[in-house]
């Protein structure tokens, strides 16, 4: 009568719980979850069930029969330790074939309930189902607080099938549950049968690395580091629910501190998916029907795990000090050099001094002015009475230039007006005509192409500075904000498939993950304030030597124009902040950070040779930060659209091609050239008289052969784009970039040479410290510690340990000896031309 009234109170769920409290607390807790799911009719099937209750044992194979009719219930007991963490699991095997209805176990614990069916039906993408007969599951244990306890738990077996379903139950002890520091644990596991462990972090440890590894790239499969609760998520559809988890295949590590778990231990958890997809695995058919069970097969990886202590705070702290050290001995070098130039300048002004008794002719040297030896001394120049003399009587008619003698130069700049525009030479109708006669010239000089007032050219080439500041307040403000939010995201979700770091060097300070990639990239901000020093330095020199009227400093050598030097310092330092936001979150939507000043450093570069011997003619700010921004307006491009995406390759390389033929034209004719409706009929033309009827050579050979060269490597580089379509295409087109600078500065130096052109000890030391360093530079860089061209997990395979400190990688290294070499090649631009401080402009060649 107690049962009948019971279930036909099923809708009072007061009276249901008060029925159920009757039964024992093994079979209540049984029929009261049959009854919340499938109401009091199946209910009462479960209550006219022979159950049969068992003393089972540890380590013994059970083999029965369930059906409708029947359900057993296993009793195990086992001894709970405070101290001491035994893993207990429970392995099920379904013998029976073409079952039509699942068993289901349910395991019932002090704290904690575990229920699953056999076969296990696990999805996978477009709802594709794979069945497993063959299920393990470890029970999570509930703290305990006594020295030692006695626990209860019992395995109850059901089906809704008629039929008998032949089944095993093992129940057995994990051995290691507990993993131990630097003790390597070798396991297996499978989608059906995951594993897990716990571990306790060591008194004086308070970081430690987590490391899964296997031989086997696939199945792929997921760490997870979780907190000790229950229930623990060890299956392939809820293990991203809490803690830290990444997907792998060969390599797995993470970096855990305690203070994220209050407990002082964790769970290491290892899931092994039921597909390979996230892994970059093949992708499996699409289910003809929606219901249809698919084979999942063998996907049983054996695996191996390692924790180890992490580094202390006091490697932190030399890894900093090893890093603030190599750059400020940069400093110290600078002053070093300086200081030693200084005495070098005092000596040559004590040897050029002329005694009170002794005439110019009498000791056979050229009397110099006050202001000759200051310009001088200013500039590091080298000075002789023959370089004097010839400076001050040259004449060349055939470059068709009327030189102006040193008196006339000065009361010109004294006359002039104090505030001119640009404007105010450079659109004059009445000297059209002459620029093309000048520019035109088969031999030309710095002369010609310097004839602008050169306070006008200077504040042109100030804008320069003025725009790349600008350019980098507002480029590098939403950035900090977004690489801020990336973090918070990784830290907030634990996925750390976000961010491609090295995870076997990735040593976290506060919220970032891989502060060692961060602070490696101090380099390029030290050493591109250093450079903006040295230029300043120079610049104000220049400047006093400017004020005084120095003839030297007016007619001499290559002219001084500073103002793309000051671009390029702030660019070099812009990189640093840039690539240190890049490394904040490192992944395939943010690497345009790490490039963007690159592209910049690269077009300043070219920009400064050419300025050198074209200060007239060279382009305007804005003209080159438009081309830039159409650079990284493609870089985006074909970050989101151009991976395999033949259209966008075609686009891009007409696009290539055509600029390069654009530029070259340009370049050639020195700008006298007009892109009009009769630009065609013009290119015929020549064609026809220069190739057809008669064969002649061109009338600008050395500036042919460079642009020759530059088309042969732009069409490869094109065409290899075309053929290959490289996933990363911000460093494909990086590379264009750096190409186009290395054959520019190759042919500047070949030039420079063979003009009979000398380079100074300094740029000499700087170009051969920067090549070498370079080469040093590039072979870390093709270490690729990671990579987004891939999957986070396939990523993870070319991550490596430490080499430096136990604190730098390889990357890290790059970080250091780049910055070092884009120091030392912008050292080269500046100082390279040092030798001609003293030569007339006139006899200086353009190339």
């Amino acid at each position: 009568m107690g049962l009948r009234s019971c279930w036909k109170s099923r809708h009072k769920s007061g009276r249901r719980a008060a029925c159920c409290r009757r039964f024992g607390p093994g079979l209540a807790a049984l029929l009261c979850l049959f009854v919340t799911q499938f109401g009091c009719g199946v209910g009462a099937s479960v209550l006219s069930k022979n159950v049969v209750q068992k003393d089972a044992e540890f380590d013994v194979t059970y083999n029965d029969t369930v059906t409708s009719d029947n359900q057993t219930i296993y009793a195990f007991n086992h001894t709970v330790s405070r101290n001491k963490s035994d893993g207990v699991r429970v392995t099920v095997d379904v013998l029976s074939q073409g079952v039509d209805s699942p068993v289901l176990f349910a395991v019932r614990q002090k704290q904690a309930v575990l229920s699953f069916q056999v076969p296990l039906i696990l999805r996978g993408l477009y709802q594709r189902k794979y069945p497993y007969k063959h299920v393990a599951n470890t029970l999570c244990q509930p703290p305990t607080r006594a020295a030692s306890e006695t626990q209860y738990f019992f395995v109850d077996v059901s089906t809704l099938s008629s039929q008998g379903t032949n089944y095993q139950l093992r129940v057995s002890r994990v051995e290691s549950f507990t993993l131990q520091t630097d003790k390597k644990f070798s396991f297996t596991a499978s989608p059906s049968q995951p594993q897990y462990f716990k571990y306790d972090f060591p008194d004086g440890v308070d970081t430690v690395v987590v490391k899964v590894n296997s031989d086997m790239n696939f199945p792929c499969s997921v760490m997870s580091i979780q907190d000790i609760q229950c229930p623990v998520y060890d299956l392939d559809n809820n293990v991203a629910f809490i803690g830290m988890y990444q997907t792998m295949t060969k390599k797995g590590a993470i970096t855990v501190q305690r203070k994220d778990f209050p407990s002082n231990s964790f769970y290491v958890v290892v899931v092994v998916k039921t597909e390979d997809e996230a892994c970059g695995g093949p992708l499996r058919f699409y289910p003809l029907r929606p219901d249809e069970l698919i084979d999942a097969g063998n996907r049983t990886k054996l695996l191996d795990v390692l924790v180890s202590p992490a580094i202390n705070s006091g490697v932190y702290v030399k890894g900093m000090l090893f890093c603030l050290g190599i750059f400020l001995s940069f400093y110290l070098l600078t002053l070093l050099v300086a200081c030693i130039e200084n005495k070098r300048m005092n000596r040559k002004r004590e040897l050029f001094e002329i005694p009170p008794d002794m005439s110019p002719a009498e000791t056979g040297q050229v009397s110099v002015s006050p202001y000759e030896y200051g310009s001088f001394a200013d500039n590091g120049s080298t000075l002789s009475s023959e370089a004097i003399t010839d400076s001050a009587t040259s004449t060349d008619n055939n470059y068709g230039y009327m030189e102006q003698t040193l008196d006339s130069v000065g009361r010109s700049r004294q006359e002039s007006l104090s505030s001119i525009e640009e404007d105010d030479y450079d659109t004059l109708d009445d000297i059209d005509s002459d620029k093309n006669i000048v520019r035109t010239k088969k031999f030309l000089c710095v002369a010609d192409l310097a004839r602008k007032d050169k306070r006008i050219l200077s504040k042109k080439y100030q804008i320069y500075f003025w725009n790349i500041a600008t350019i980098a307040v507002f480029y590098a403000l939403p950035v900090i904000q977004l690489v801020i939010t990336y973090q918070t995201v990784v830290n907030v979700t634990g996925n750390q498939d976000i961010c491609f770091y090295n995870f076997l060097c990735a040593h976290p300070l506060g919220a970032l993950s891989a502060f060692n990639n961060i602070l490696s990239n101090l380099g390029y901000v030290m050493l591109g304030l250093l450079f903006l020093l040295i230029v300043l330095k120079r610049d104000i020199v220049h400047n006093r030597a400017m004020e005084r009227n120095d003839p030297n400093s007016l007619e001499c050598g290559i002219p001084k124009h500073f103002g793309l030097f000051y671009a390029m310092g702030t660019a070099l330092m812009m990189e640093g902040l840039l690539s240190a936001c890049y490394h904040v979150c490192p992944n395939y939507t943010n690497f345009q950070f790490d490039t963007s000043f690159m592209y910049m450093i690269a077009g300043l570069c070219m920009l400064k040779l050419y300025q050198k011997r074209h200060p007239d003619i060279n382009a305007s700010a804005y003209t080159a930060y438009a081309c830039l921004a159409m650079v990284i307006f493609f870089s985006v491009l074909g970050v989101v659209f151009g991976k395999g995406n033949l259209v966008f390759w075609i686009v891009f390389s007409v696009i290539h091609i055509l600029a390069t033929l654009l530029l070259s034209t340009q370049l050639y004719y020195m700008g006298r050239w007009r892109l009009d409706s009769g630009v065609l009929r013009r290119i015929v033309y020549i064609i026809y008289t220069d190739c057809i009827r008669q064969c002649s050579w061109p009338m600008y050979i050395d500036r042919m052969v460079l642009l020759v060269m530059g088309n042969i490597v732009n069409w490869s580089l094109a065409a290899y784009g075309l053929i290959e379509r490289p996933n990363d295409f911000a460093s494909y087109l990086l590379a264009i970039g750096i190409c186009n600078l290395l054959l520019y500065f190759a042919f500047y130096i070949i030039m420079k040479l063979r003009s009979g052109e000398k380079i100074k000890c300094l740029p000499l030391v700087c170009v051969l410290f920067t090549a070498v360093v370079w080469g040093f530079a590039l072979y870390f860089f093709f270490q690729g510690l990671s990579t987004w061209e891939k999957t986070p997990a396939e990523s993870r395979e070319h991550n490596r340990d430490c080499i430096l400190l136990s604190f730098f990688d390889d990357h890290d290294i790059w970080h250091f000896l780049s910055s070092i070499a884009m120091f030392g090649s912008f050292l080269v631009l500046l100082t390279m031309d040092d030798d001609l401080d003293s030569v007339q402009r006139d006899k200086i060649f353009v190339f």
